[in-house]
């Protein structure tokens, strides 16, 4: 499995996953409009040209926040999200940011728990910030 930036072309694979596992998924234009954006960053997780999962950030100065995470239902809890957020801190790491922050339904336990294994702390929650379940979201940091 290789982490790389994700492409345009990525889109094809990316939307199923992304349209399977949110009950509001974002559009392909949505993904689009970002990949062109100098303050964002996404990568994919690929195996034999497979696309596994990805994730993205936007950064502003020093600070970024992770927009979007997604992993293959049938390949989750086997470290590609893990693999997708090492590579993701170390490449904004090198571009100076020192602050990472997302959002996560709060009945999520087990991103919570890797975002936590990953030096992610717990910071408030957002009372109804999902829709389509509404549920709660707990904002998290890792500086």
């Amino acid at each position: 499995m290789i982490i790389r930036e994700m492409q345009i072309d990525d889109l094809d694979q990316v939307m199923p996953i992304e349209e399977e596992l949110f009950s509001v998924p974002w559009s392909s234009v949505g993904f689009f409009s970002f990949l062109l954006r100098d303050d964002a960053l996404f990568l994919v997780a690929e195996d034999q040209g497979e696309i596994l999962g990805y994730c993205g950030v936007l950064m502003v100065l020093d600070q970024g926040d992770i927009v979007n995470v997604g992993v293959k239902s049938e390949r989750q809890r086997q470290g590609v999200g893990r693999k997708l957020l090492n590579a993701l801190i170390r490449k904004t790491e090198e571009k100076g940011v020192a602050s990472l922050y997302l959002e996560v339904r709060a009945g999520n336990q087990a991103a919570i728990s890797l975002y936590e294994s990953l030096g992610f702390c717990r910071l408030g929650v957002r009372k109804g910030y999902y829709e389509e379940p509404k549920e709660d979201g707990i904002t998290m940091c890792r500086s």
